[in-house]
């Protein structure tokens, strides 16, 4: 009942009324739409809220036919199995005085986020890669589909939460091959310690320095841009956290994740901690694991910034976070090859999952490639590095659909006398559940080539 009712405030506190009309971040008028995803000329309606389109929109068809797929919901699905697992894990570890999870669970909030959830509450700088056109899927300029489940984050905090697990799916342009794909699904986490709960052996110690003062109080915000940053490349504490604090949640932290990574993976499995860099956390780590004779990243984790407790009202204390995704987890724990797989509706694929357990994937059949080659002309005076190898992705994924396996650029050239640049791809497709036949690949192969063209004005060579 707790997680339904959260459920009803968290949707009604991030989503206006039903139909209401952005553009700027403001509200322009309301109207009732539909929840499926449709897009016109000016507008781009999603989940019975209306977008104005602008220059930084970039949502493909492709993309937004995976909305509300939920394949991390689904019974017996390899992703719902992995969820489940670690849900479970938590339940057990956290437990309330009389025997309930601490640990509440959020796995069907909307992917639609705004640019301040998905990058500026979580510290991230304006200069950052990550908020590029080039990285994500803008709805426009001031809402995107969400590139992580973290999003979420400072929404959860504000509305009281100390324990929670976010569960969803997010979506990035990234290159194709079998372990990329533009949709994939990630679990959050982040626990919040209260000083009295931290230090209830040693009332005396604190979790802030005695000379900290919060940057809410002192007049001097962060703003989210690349300067304050530079104040935690130190892993060892943030300068507001007593050392004491640190190592007693890091210890916590860490504890608590092997054991999760030993749930999964068998108590016998090797691991070790590898010091990593996220905005949102200081210090930070990432955890590897050795599988068929590699080191593994896993998940990554760290000690929650202040600065995001504070803007979330939450004082005296000290957080952990981590995430993880879930696909990763599948295709070593299931041996699922090619992250489309997750992706299909045959029952020879489906039906080998069951109750929770973990069997390895057993191919339904071996299909053959198909590999054609796509070379062209650059538009006058564009070099091969100005030119965004994820919308040329992109243009692939949206004509090809799941019959492309794989694209590499395999040639860059620049004519001697003309200054011109020559770009040439090679694209395979492999169908999962047939044989393509080369007749078939060479019409979707010219479609592809003149979308090209039409787009980005391209000369095919």
């Amino acid at each position: 009942m707790l997680i339904f009712n959260f459920r009803q405030i968290v949707t009604r506190a991030r989503r206006s009324p039903p139909s209401t009309l952005y553009h700027d971040g403001k509200l322009l008028h309301s109207r009732y739409y539909g929840s499926q995803a449709k897009i016109n000329k000016e507008t781009i309606d999603l989940y019975r809220q209306q977008y104005i389109r602008d220059s930084w929109t970039n949502l493909t068809p492709k993309v937004l036919s995976h909305l509300d797929r939920n394949l991390h919901l689904q019974r017996n699905h390899p992703l719902s199995i992995v969820r489940q697992k670690i849900v479970k894990y938590f339940y057990g570890a956290y437990l309330s005085p009389r025997g309930n999870p601490l640990f509440s669970v959020y796995d069907n909030l909307s992917p639609v986020v705004s640019v301040e959830q998905n990058f500026d509450q979580l510290l991230i700088p304006q200069d950052h890669p990550s908020r590029a056109k080039s990285d994500c899927y803008y709805v426009n300029k001031d809402y995107l589909l969400r590139a992580h489940t973290t999003a979420h984050q400072v929404e959860l905090i504000q509305a009281g939460l100390d324990n929670f697990l976010v569960v969803g799916d997010v979506y990035r342009r990234d290159e194709i091959d079998a372990t990329h794909y533009p949709v994939f699904h990630q679990l959050d986490a982040v626990r919040i310690v209260h000083q009295d709960k931290l230090f209830e052996r040693n009332p005396e110690l604190k979790v802030h320095e005695t000379h900290y003062k919060t940057h809410l109080s002192n007049g001097n915000p962060t703003t989210g841009t690349s300067s304050p940053l530079a104040d935690c490349i130190d892993q060892h504490k943030q300068p507001c956290h007593t050392l004491e604090a640190v190592k007693l949640c890091e210890h916590e932290m860490k504890k608590i994740l092997v054991g999760l990574v030993q749930k999964l993976f068998g108590e016998n499995i090797k691991y070790r901690w590898v010091d990593a860099y996220f905005p949102f956390t200081q210090p930070s780590w990432e955890l590897e694991i050795f599988f068929n004779g590699n080191w593994l990243e896993i998940l990554g984790c760290g000690i929650t910034r202040n600065e995001i407790l504070e803007r979330a009202g939450v004082q005296s204390s000290i957080a952990y976070a981590f995430g993880v995704g879930l696909e990763r987890l599948a295709m070593i724990l299931f041996d699922i090859p090619d992250i489309r797989l997750f992706w299909s509706t045959d029952s020879g694929f489906l039906n080998q999952f069951r109750d929770d357990r973990i069997v390895k994937y057993k191919p339904i059949s071996s299909y053959p490639q198909c590999s054609n080659d796509l070379s062209f002309w650059l538009p006058e005076g564009m070099s091969a590095d100005q030119f965004a190898l994820n919308d040329f992705y992109d243009i692939v994924r949206n004509v090809g659909g799941d019959i492309i396996e794989q694209v590499t650029l395999i040639d860059r050239f620049t004519h001697p006398k003309t200054g011109k640049s020559s770009l040439c791809f090679r694209i395979v497709y492999r169908h999962m559940e047939r044989t393509l036949t080369q007749a078939e690949v060479n019409v979707v192969h010219a479609k592809i080539g003149s979308e090209l063209v039409e787009t980005y004005h391209v000369s095919i060579r």
